[in-house]
């Protein structure tokens, strides 16, 4: 199995629930999509990225064609538009 984890910093924090719905929206129509976890951060510490992502999939190759799927290809330019700043990993367990 595994682990997609992406943060993001948003120009304005307020997009982070549009962009959650969006991305949880993907369940159920990607292949190999297992599980996926949206959170928002409640802190407000100047540190912290404003949203986070948490994927499990089923292989390197689910990874792959859940990066290229158009279901999640539809909500990139949404969230390319309202970030200042993504972290990615990606790992096996």
């Amino acid at each position: 199995m595994v682990k997609h984890i992406v943060m993001w910093k948003l120009k304005n924090k307020a997009d982070c629930a549009i962009i959650r719905d969006k991305l949880n929206g993907l369940m159920g129509k990607i292949p190999g999509l297992l599980k996926i976890e949206v959170g928002i951060d409640f802190s407000n510490n100047d540190a912290a990225f404003h949203m986070v992502l948490v994927a499990d999939l089923e292989s390197r190759e689910a990874l792959e064609a859940y990066r290229i799927h158009p279901e999640h290809q539809a909500v990139i330019p949404l969230v390319q538009t309202a970030a200042i700043d993504r972290a990615v990993v990606d790992y096996e367990i």
